[in-house]
């Protein structure tokens, strides 16, 4: 049986500590690390990506638009990144925030989470908003295959709340409901189930709750989005022993410099791990 995408996670931020590193090549930053805005350009970007930080790194988060941007020439060197991001021991979750029904969503499902197919991630993101119900088929795939899933429920962005912080016919909120689907389906799965959420470390304290997820949390907006490692308590409380911080611009702002890269890896997740240390 293959080894569950939950198991694999935490067995990877047992060996290299609780950080995620977001891969995002837009137009600006390959300018500021000297590069092409084009197809030579983004793969000199991802080798260097590749060579300073692959090896040291628990899960990295490539943004499948900043690739698909140049066609197929784009989409090749992300599955070639993806590949040697995952041959040096990391974790891929790739950024597609993928939503469909039926049909369309087991596509989705075999595109980016069957082992076979050339974009194979680890985990994807996708979005609950035609209802939780239509994520099922990637759900039943990524269960099959030993992938995972993170669910967009509470995100940093300022439009969200308009939507995500609407209250449902029973007065909880979508997000919270989200939460809630999210629970049901990681019920009793040891040592954590395959889904998770997507929760800003922008959002301040709310009261919604964390705490039964029973799956990771993906926890963007650190850095450049104005959250600090210190937001994580504010946020999460004691649910933080489940958050994975993810930083992009705050690392990735010190390239091309391998150097600079690793020093600015390391500062990020030391300051994560004493945001996430717990008494209990």
């Amino acid at each position: 049986m293959t080894e569950s995408f939950g198991a694999r996670l935490e067995a990877a931020l047992a060996a290299r500590g609780r950080l995620c590193v977001g891969v995002d090549p837009h137009a600006s930053l390959l300018s500021a690390w000297g590069l092409s805005d084009d197809p030579a350009g983004l793969e000199r970007f991802s080798a260097i990506v590749v060579e300073a930080l692959a090896d040291r790194v628990a899960v990295f988060k490539p943004q499948s638009a900043f690739y698909e941007r140049f066609g197929t020439r784009g989409t090749a060197v992300l599955e070639s990144t993806i590949r040697q991001l995952r041959s040096a021991g990391a974790l891929v979750i790739l950024d597609v925030k993928r939503g469909d029904i039926g049909s369309t969503a087991a596509a989705y499902g075999q595109a980016y989470l069957d082992p076979s197919s050339p974009m194979y991630a680890d985990a994807i993101t996708v979005s609950p908003f035609l209802g939780f119900g239509s994520l099922r088929p990637m759900i039943e795939i990524a269960d099959q295959s030993g992938s995972g899933l993170f669910v967009l429920a509470l995100t940093s962005n300022p439009e969200g709340p308009s939507i995500q912080h609407a209250r449902t016919a029973d007065g909880r909120t979508v997000g919270q409901l989200i939460l809630d689907e999210v629970s049901q389906v990681n019920a009793g799965v040891q040592p954590m189930g395959n889904v998770g959420v997507v929760v800003g470390a922008t959002i301040g304290k709310t009261d919604h709750d964390f705490s039964s997820v029973n799956g990771p949390i993906l926890a963007p907006g650190l850095g450049a989005q104005g959250a600090g490692a210190a937001d994580l308590e504010i946020v999460f409380g004691d649910a933080r022993r489940s958050v994975l911080p993810s930083y992009s611009r705050e690392i990735l702002g010190e390239g091309p410099d391998t150097a600079r890269l690793r020093v600015a890896t390391e500062r990020a997740l030391a300051a994560c791990e004493v945001a996430l240390a717990t008494t209990s």
